[in-house]
């Protein structure tokens, strides 16, 4: 008895290009960018997780919608981050999150998914550069606030 086993086959296909030419060196940056390509109509009612991912250089290569959750919470898995890092050939990258209640205090979870995220990358040599809770009208900075 002959059976064919079929295997998938694994593609990785990259197109590099700046998405920004401000290079990012303070967390202002972030929030520059950020402000033109988050949804202001869900800000305050839903929340998301994107990843922006730099270059040597700290300039964005790419942005990545991780996730959209509920009012108060949003699913962060270290090894989707990490996956599209390593397919960008990232050197850096920077998570964000909205807080929709407006509340700009990192709660335990943050704090913790903060501290597994920076281990993971510090595995692969890809530095988490921030991590940015952002509301309509402001933000905190993980990096600025000594959190990271």
């Amino acid at each position: 008895m002959n059976t064919e086993i079929t295997v998938s086959e694994i593609q990785v296909t990259y197109h590099p290009y700046k998405m920004f030419e401000t290079k990012l060196s303070m967390s202002s940056d972030v929030i520059e960018v950020l402000r033109t390509i988050w949804d202001k109509g869900i800000i305050e009612m839903q929340e998301e997780v994107k990843i922006l991912f730099v270059n040597s250089s700290n300039a964005v290569i790419g942005v990545y919608n991780l996730s959209k959750g509920g009012m108060t919470g949003s699913l962060v898995d270290i090894r989707l981050i990490l996956a599209v890092a390593l397919k960008c050939l990232a050197t850096g990258l920077i998570l964000v999150h909205n807080h929709p209640s407006g509340n700009l205090t990192p709660s335990s979870s943050d704090l913790a998914i903060v501290k597994k995220l920076k281990t993971a990358c510090k595995l692969l040599d890809i530095a988490l550069l921030d991590s940015i809770i952002i509301t309509k009208e402001s933000y905190t900075s993980f990096n600025d606030e000594g959190l990271l």
